[in-house]
């Protein structure tokens, strides 16, 4: 029996819904607490009155900066039901960073937790649109008791969330995301009775990946639409998540592939704390055949590999559960399209490349983003003809399937988190005697890449990481910080100035035939 609900067409659908069919059923458990459908939507009504008192209207933005939590839930939904955009920020990112994306969504009121207070208040005065913060630690007090349905009419193409990822000038860029990037996989997978990803009425999930990240925020998502149990985890630790799967009978999870590996770490679990996994669905970052190995031993259950961007609504391709076979032919693919799904490859005068030919995958998905917010020449270069450029390089083959095999874009990507080049080497070149630096993606066991930079310095003004490391902590997140550093006389660049950062990373992959997931 499957869970699939098509008459859900909307977010601020899904929940109303489920409150009406199962009212006291699990629709979160956070920490200690479980809040029930019924629960979860009249405590997003009462949010949803509060938000209109606040002088919130359709369209505007409302920016979530905090931990994991049902809260985040409960302001989704209220978003949903006010037709107010989302906009989820990493708290792992420093005030900078915070003020960029905040500034660039013009949001109007923030939900925040009390020990990020300080670095909002600090903030406001460089912030002129925002009107209200709110500590997530008075939440309920916030609310209004008003908690009658506020009947929404919103279309499936309505901006739900403004999600940001890594650009080309090193500022993030507001990626927007209508209502039906979130259900088009669903329905895809449904029309030809496919199970890649497939949920059932009893079925509990661990939300693996933080709702700051599209993968998160989708894969959240899709549990509610389908009415089950839904396990959020406040800040990812291993040992911890392996407690959750035992203690709540998890059926399917969606991680990034170094939370594997911190599941699979010391102290090492056994076989019999899984036994109530039944799916794994893992992307967003390089994964090792060994990891994958060992996970698929370890865990003994069907795993589905996803692949898609931020921009592509977060997945657009699969590698199903029966291609996952070690030593297989299609472990080093990132799979297929969805059905009503596309990808072609292209070489740079936009020629589409025959299989085995590596060039530009572009996707075609009905998922795909409305928008980069405010950036118009950015989204067209992006949206072409109705396919999505997704700046990753690769190839079919005969059959269909796609291998990613490099990044045309620069962006790193650490354990799932993206990273763009220009933020770190502006930082690092910010260092006194610093004349210029190139940061690149090498690979890691643990966290798919790390970031490694290249350093030219002042013959007079000599720098070591041991320097470089502590100037950059507080400047930009800590995911961001490199790795390691390697000081050279000169980086390498072609007849026209332009730095070769392909040659830079060569040598860390060119011994692995997968470069990127």
């Amino acid at each position: 029996m499957t869970a699939y609900h098509p008459q859900l067409r909307t977010v601020h659908d899904v929940v109303a819904f489920h409150a009406g069919q199962r009212p006291d059923h699990p629709a979160v458990h956070c920490e200690d607490r479980t809040v029930s459908y019924a629960q979860l939507h009249r405590s997003s009504n009462r949010t949803a009155h509060a938000l209109r008192r606040a002088g919130v209207t359709a369209g505007h933005r409302v920016a979530y900066l905090g931990k994991e939590s049902e809260h985040y839930y409960d302001v989704l939904f209220a978003c949903a039901k006010t037709g107010t955009v989302l906009v989820p920020i990493n708290w792992r990112l420093r005030a900078g960073e915070i003020r960029h994306i905040m500034r660039d969504s013009g949001s109007t009121v923030l939900f925040c937790d009390e020990d990020l207070l300080d670095t909002v208040d600090a903030l406001r005065p460089d912030l002129p649109e925002l009107r209200e913060v709110v500590s997530l630690a008075g939440f309920t007090g916030w609310q209004t008791d008003e908690d009658a349905d506020l009947d929404p009419s919103w279309s499936e193409e309505q901006p739900l969330a403004q999600v940001y990822t890594s650009g080309t000038t090193g500022n993030p860029k507001g990626v927007v995301l209508a209502h039906r990037s979130f259900f088009a996989v669903r329905d895809a997978l449904a029309s030809e009775g496919l199970d890649w990803i497939d949920w059932r009425p009893d079925d509990v999930s661990l939300i693996g990946i933080p709702g700051f990240h599209i993968g998160g925020l989708w894969w959240s998502i899709q549990g509610f639409s389908a009415g089950i149990t839904n396990v959020s985890v406040r800040v990812f630790a291993g040992h911890e998540a392996v407690r959750l799967i035992r203690r709540h009978g998890v059926t399917t999870a969606c991680v990034v592939p170094a939370q594997l590996q911190m599941m699979l770490a010391p102290p090492r679990p056994k076989r019999e704390d899984f036994v109530s996994l039944r799916k794994i669905v893992y992307g967003g970052s390089p994964i090792s055949e060994a990891l994958l190995g060992r996970s698929i031993e370890m865990f003994d259950c069907e795993f589905a590999q996803i692949y898609g961007l931020s921009e592509s609504g977060n997945t657009a391709v699969c590698l199903p559960p029966s291609e996952h076979v070690v030593g297989g032919p299609r472990m080093q693919a990132a799979g297929r399209p969805y059905p009503g799904f596309a990808v072609k490859i292209i070489d740079g005068t936009g020629r589409v490349l025959p299989p085995f030919e590596v060039g530009e995958i572009c996707l075609s998905t009905p998922a795909r983003m409305i928008e980069y917010r405010g950036l118009p020449e950015a989204t067209a270069a992006t949206l072409v003809d109705g396919w999505l450029h997704t700046g990753d390089a690769g190839y079919l083959d005969d059959e269909g399937f796609l291998f990613v095999r490099d990044r045309i874009k620069d962006t790193i990507i650490v354990a799932g988190e993206n990273v763009y080049p220009a933020e770190i080497e502006n930082a690092v070149c910010a260092y006194p005697g610093v004349v210029e630096a190139a940061a690149v993606a090498v690979p890691h066991e643990h966290w798919g890449e790390v970031v490694h930079c290249f350093v030219v310095t002042h013959p007079d003004q000599p720098a070591t990481a041991r320097d470089l490391t502590p100037f950059l902590r507080g400047r930009i997140a800590d995911f961001k910080i490199p790795a390691s550093f390697e000081f050279v006389d000169q980086l390498p660049r072609n007849p026209s100035g332009k730095l070769l950062r392909r040659e830079l990373r060569e040598r860390f992959w060119q011994h692995l035939d997968r470069r990127v997931a």
